[in-house]
């Protein structure tokens, strides 16, 4: 039976299906919750009585004042005694329509070099599996509860064991956190000291002042750039900023790929000592170094002044969402209430997979692999430069999955990155890493870990001479 009423909505059209198998009041409520979310009943307009609705559509009153009692409940109408039933103001929207799809999407890129990804196609999912497995087969049934905000006692042990082999870090299970990613990991750290009277955190310039920036703001502490050289970051102009706490990447500094020289590292943590500072120790590729044995952690040196963060983000995926944080004893129990506010704890089938996959030595075996991977990738790009683009200088190769390319002075690093996309080629420039925003000499971070070989050598014999003189030759014929 169909009904529509004159003067109220001319577009509105109630209508049952006795033979639906659809509860009458069901249809009733969803078709008036429709018309409204949709706009064809206006806010403020008024609905028929109850009695009106109910003769009109065959259906009991009571039925009728129980649609409208469950849509006022729901925020769609309001009703006054002595006043007709009508839309509230605020009732809830149609949600917005998708955008259309694009049709004319761009072709694929011949390269990107995106930096900061690894190789995702080599993600041991074979092994993950097995170590869920395994996990699963032997997690006690305690551990399905939300447990130790720090994380699995497990996986805690299990990590401080592996930071003490490979990166010489001071590591305890008590004082190891779990997190959620370096994201996660940074702002609890933030979020601590700056309960404890930090006003301004140092950060490298270059490096990610976008989101290192963000996450310091966020923490309602002022972000302040130092200078980076040859040498790491410049403590003379952390002394004077007045920072009481700085971030780093000591290891393989993101994104000039070079590492912190020893006589700055006992100054970072002099200075740390005489400020009553922490340093934030960003441990985030050091696993693949190609000319020596992974450097030790900062942390080693100074467990009290060091938060140290890692994650397997790059050593895996970053889909894992895992990473742990090595905490100075005097910040453990404020970073536990910390991680447990946000969240009560990472997933533990997580952390118990990741630990029976590390202890298993699949986790190490899967490094040596990458590393290998990662090696052969740096090679045909230092093979392809030198051919196509041979006076661009390489830099930051020694770690890591990306390099500086340092493009002659005369070539202008945006003009070069956009001239790079028009051949289907993702180029991006070190001014985007600067807290500057752009000044400086033209420079390009060269991600590789997730190109093909054979893609690196056809990117970069695609834009070649752009690197070099950033003369626009005949576009190559890039599609075989």
């Amino acid at each position: 039976m169909t009904v529509q009423w004159a003067g109220l909505s001319p577009e509105l059209l109630l209508a049952v299906d006795r033979s639906s198998g659809e509860q009458l009041r069901a249809q009733v409520e969803r078709q008036l919750r429709d018309a409204i979310r949709g706009g064809r009943l206006a806010a403020g307009e008024r609905l028929p009585s109850s009695r009106e609705l109910a003769r009109s559509l065959g259906l009991s009153r009571g039925l009728v004042q129980d649609c409208y009692a469950q849509l006022q409940a729901e925020g769609y109408l309001v009703t006054r005694v002595g006043s007709a039933t009508r839309v509230a103001a605020c009732a809830p929207a149609a949600p917005a329509e998708p955008p259309a799809e694009r049709t004319d999407q761009l072709p694929p890129l011949v390269a990107d070099f995106r930096h900061g990804v690894p190789d995702l196609a080599s993600f041991p999912r074979a092994d993950w599996l097995w170590a869920v497995r395994e996990a699963a087969r032997r997690m006690p049934t305690a551990d399905l509860g939300y447990g130790d905000p720090r994380g699995s006692l497990d996986l805690r042990t299990v990590v401080a064991a592996y930071v003490r082999r490979i990166r010489a870090a001071a590591a305890e299970p008590d004082h190891t956190l779990i997190c959620s990613g370096y994201a996660q990991g940074l702002a609890l750290t933030l979020q601590v000291l700056a309960r404890t009277g930090v006003g301004a955190v140092a950060h490298e310039d270059p490096g990610s002042p976008a989101s290192t920036s963000a996450a310091i703001r966020a923490a309602g502490l002022t972000p302040v750039p130092v200078p980076v050289d040859a040498r790491g970051v410049d403590v003379a102009a952390l002394e004077a900023s007045g920072a009481r706490a700085a971030i780093v990447t000591p290891a393989h500094q993101w994104p000039t790929g070079v590492l912190l020289a020893p006589e700055r590292r006992h100054a970072l943590l002099a200075w740390a000592r005489r400020h009553d500072a922490y340093v934030v120790e960003d441990d985030y590729d050091a696993e693949f170094r190609y000319d020596r044995e992974p450097v030790g952690a900062l942390q080693g040196l100074a467990a009290d002044r060091v938060v140290s963060i890692g994650t397997v983000s790059k050593s895996l995926a970053p889909a894992l969402r895992i990473g742990w944080l090595l905490s100075p004893r005097a910040l453990t129990a404020p970073l536990t209430e910390a991680k447990r506010s946000a969240d009560r704890g990472t997933p533990t089938l997580d952390q118990l997979a990741l630990a029976r996959l590390i202890e298993s030595g699949r986790y190490d075996r899967h490094l040596r692999r990458m590393r290998t991977l990662y090696g052969a990738r740096c090679r045909t790009l230092r093979a392809a430069l030198a051919e196509h683009a041979p006076e661009v200088r390489l830099t930051g190769l020694a770690a890591g999955f990306h390099a500086v390319a340092h493009l002659p002075y005369e070539v202008d690093e945006l003009t070069v990155i956009a001239a790079a996309r028009a051949r289907r080629v993702g180029l991006y420039g070190m001014s985007a890493c600067r807290a500057s925003g752009g000044a400086g000499p033209p420079q390009l971070v060269l991600g590789f870990g997730d190109v093909p070989e054979r893609a690196i050598a056809a990117g970069i014999a695609a834009v070649g001479d752009l690197l070099t003189h950033g003369r626009r030759a005949p576009d190559p014929d890039v599609s075989r």
